[in-house]
């Protein structure tokens, strides 16, 4: 079994120095969680949340799975989100996709994997309607990266056709969805021009992010 006690320093090396630098990180950190985002990211290592956006713990709520899926058949998903909006009352909800991202570039070549082949059909059937503009582009890489792009596109609508969403929407409270992608290569986020704060416009919103991507 490998020795995982080097993770243990590390972390105790951690909890040191962000003590010495703020005191009461801590207290204030286990006194309350008031994040005002939820950000629905992807579980690929090379994405952490708080780091990219510049966030403390605390300031972010996070869910995360294979290739920023949001289904209406995850309970988990569907759980963190109506525990965000219900309980956190967090005013905006972002779906972070990210170019080179394994999961679509195993549904965009129908790899077979295993078990997870079934939850990639979810990125397959994105691949499936967007066929002919993924066929336009000149090679595999282009088109790998628009797919990454039309996932996250296609996510923020499921996301907007929740009932939790919903919901939220005809009672008038504040919430706004929003879809970026995060380039490995710059460290930076890019706004793919999805960003609904109600259902009335969601289909041209929709449309306009398509032919702008």
């Amino acid at each position: 079994m490998d020795d995982l006690s080097p993770l243990f320093e590390r972390n105790a090396k951690w909890a040191e120095n962000t003590r010495r630098s703020d005191p009461d990180f801590f207290a204030k950190l286990a006194a309350l969680q008031n994040p005002k985002y939820l950000w629905i990211g992807c579980s690929d290592s090379r994405v952490p949340a708080n780091q990219i956006t510049g966030l403390k713990p605390g300031e972010v709520f996070v869910h995360r799975n294979v290739a920023n899926v949001v289904v209406h058949t995850d309970l988990n998903c569907l759980s963190v989100v109506q525990y965000a909006i219900d309980v956190l009352g967090v005013k905006h909800i972002m779906v972070v996709g990210h170019y080179g991202c394994g999961g679509v570039l195993a549904a965009m070549e129908g790899n077979t994997l295993g078990l997870i082949d079934n939850w990639l059909r979810h990125i397959q059937d994105v691949r499936d309607r967007h066929q002919a503009t993924l066929d336009a582009l000149p090679d595999s890489e282009a088109r790998w990266r628009a797919l990454c792009e039309l996932n996250v596109i296609e996510q923020v609508r499921n996301l907007a056709r929740t009932t939790l969403v919903g919901d939220a929407w005809r009672r008038g409270q504040a919430l706004s969805l929003h879809g970026w992608v995060y380039g490995l290569d710059n460290g930076l986020l890019r706004d793919l021009h999805i960003s609904l704060s109600t259902q009335s416009h969601m289909e041209t919103v929709y449309r306009q992010a398509l032919a702008i991507r």
